[in-house]
């Protein structure tokens, strides 16, 4: 899973974590969620804030 595959990362942190509420999550915080994911094999660097936010959108949409 790479940083740019947004919503399959969004589904993936949904399905392992159903019970955060993304809101809540700092941004440092999420990022070490998703290099977490047995999934994801991407640079660690490359999460930056614009791609964290689209994550995060993407998660609180997964969640309703």
């Amino acid at each position: 899973m790479k940083w740019s595959e947004t919503h399959r990362i969004a589904e993936a942190l949904y399905d392992q974590f159903p019970d955060i509420d993304p809101l809540t999550l700092r941004f440092t915080d999420l990022h070490n969620l998703i290099v977490d994911l047995a999934e994801f094999d991407d640079d660690h660097a490359r999460g930056g804030e614009k791609v964290l936010e689209a994550i995060q959108a993407a998660w609180i949409e997964e969640a309703k």
